[in-house]
């Protein structure tokens, strides 16, 4: 069930009116709803994957309740181990099976082996990456004895399947999270309307930049032999523009929900397009999942206590896991090598940080700023390019064709506001910078009222509601 779906608007309220006005205050009724209405949600897209989520559910509760009661360390050792076999082995499987496959028959006819061997037509359970994460930082957070696990199994249900965030995050660690399901909730009014206006400005993100940006981006690299250089440098803003509506869009949907029912979600974005340097990007982008890279991965490895040359061998390893974590693709771990290259030169080359707030909140960037903050994003734009091709071939082929230098624009055969879309992305910029302190805007810009009011103007004149779009993260 897509947030940005009829079904969805249906579904929303039914769950609403039934978790405050039938259940009423019993914690316990709530969480059976909620776990309820989270497997009606999932199964939407395929009812076979409901038994997935729950033999990852019984599992990782079970190991939970092991680890608590063991007090041997090589027994605590073996279960954590049980916990992360599983959840890996059930996300390698399911996403790269045919990645191994394929890549082991090539490595061996390099030496003139040939093998005969047929790929599985598997398909991908929407958000596996990022239920199997949250359950094992569950797990290992119990292994080191920062968490205690639950008796209550359908608070853990509740945990591990709650519908707003289930299929693209945030990833919630149970240390944050778990507890709101045995305190109680009641319903606040200031809580609802702001999530009702996060729900708004994460709809205007998704129908209005996001899909239309996702028209043209598709169009140019889809085509891209046809087009000029500056065309497909003009594709490139549009799916990093696309990439962040889309993303950031279905987050905001999630956190604002989560408002609705009681629940406080984790900040998965910090306007990331104002950084100005590529440490403070991925401080800002994908915040969870960066993260929990940076808890379970890096630090173990030794995170930057070790030796300088060590701490950029970390570094590259988080990212070159990372990208494969988004894709089972040779494009997707280049793209990992290329950002941790990047992170590694801004990062080693200054020792000045930056904050959030790079200037005056009331103030345009300074020229410096500004030079910083585009240069940033022009670099993280330029790697998606390796995020949106096919193959490493298709890349290099698309880059090859930028360097020709060509500067006339190509007319592109596409209705959809052609002429509206840049000033519409401007008018999510311009939000964004002077709210860039805040958590999401139409929560601080004044008046409030009049900003709200616009964004539902924009989201009814300009939003895709001729084709319902998948968001894009669903695909890892």
């Amino acid at each position: 069930m897509l947030f940005n779906s009829l079904d969805f608007a249906i579904f929303l309220p039914i769950v609403f009116i039934l978790y405050w006005f039938v259940v009423g205050k019993n914690v316990k009724a709530q969480n059976i709803l909620l776990v309820g209405a989270s497997y009606v949600f999932y199964s939407w897209w395929d009812w076979r994957f409901l038994f997935l989520i729950l033999f990852s559910t019984l599992v990782n509760y079970g190991v939970g309740l092991l680890l608590t009661k063991e007090k041997k360390r090589s027994r605590r050792k073996l279960y954590l181990f049980i916990s992360v076999l599983t959840n890996i082995g059930l996300l390698g499987f399911f996403k790269y099976f045919n990645f191994f496959l394929e890549n082991f028959v090539e490595a061996f006819s390099f030496f003139g082996m040939s093998f005969k061997t047929t790929t599985l037509d598997i398909i991908l359970p929407v958000g596996i990456s990022f239920y199997t994460f949250q359950t094992l930082s569950y797990t290992i957070d119990i292994y080191k004895k920062k968490l205690e696990a639950t008796n209550n199994f359908i608070a853990f249900m509740a945990f591990v399947s709650f519908f707003p965030q289930l299929v693209a995050g945030p990833i919630e660690r149970a240390v944050h999270f778990l507890p709101q399901f045995f305190t109680k909730r009641t319903f606040k009014k200031e809580q609802a309307i702001i999530g009702i206006k996060q729900i708004i400005w994460g709809l205007f993100k998704k129908l209005v930049i996001a899909d239309s940006c996702a028209q043209y981006a598709s169009e140019i690299f889809d085509n891209y032999q046809e087009y000029s250089s500056a065309t497909l440098v003009l594709g490139v803003f549009y799916f990093a523009v696309r990439i962040y509506g889309d993303f950031s869009g279905y987050c905001d949907i999630a956190i604002g929900t989560a408002r609705l029912f009681d629940f406080k979600l984790t900040t998965n974005f910090r306007y990331p397009f104002f950084s100005r340097n590529i440490a403070e990007y991925w401080r800002r982008w994908n915040i969870t999942l960066s993260s929990w890279f940076r808890d379970y991965i890096f630090f173990p490895l030794g995170g930057s206590r070790v030796s300088r040359y060590k701490t950029i061998i970390n570094v590259m390893i988080v990212f070159l896991i990372s990208g494969f974590w988004h894709g089972a693709s040779w494009n997707f771990i280049f793209w990992g090598f290329i950002c941790g290259l990047l992170y590694v030169v801004f990062s080693f080359k200054s020792k000045k940080k930056h904050s959030y707030v790079t200037v005056n909140p009331n103030t345009l960037p300074s020229i410096r700023a500004f030079f910083e903050i585009s240069l940033v994003f022009v670099c993280m734009a330029f790697t998606r390019i390796f995020f949106r091709t096919t193959s490493m071939e298709e890349a290099f082929s698309y880059l090859r064709q930028i360097a020709e230098f060509s500067i006339q624009l190509d007319y592109l055969g596409i209705y959809r506001y052609s002429v509206e879309l840049i000033p519409l992305i401007l008018v999510m910029l311009w939000l964004e910078w002077y709210s860039r302190n805040k958590e999401f805007p139409l929560f601080s810009v004044k008046p409030e009222i009049l900003k709200t009011s616009m964004i539902i103007l924009f989201i009814l004149l300009f939003g895709n509601f001729e084709e319902v779009k998948q968001f894009y993260y669903f695909r890892f």
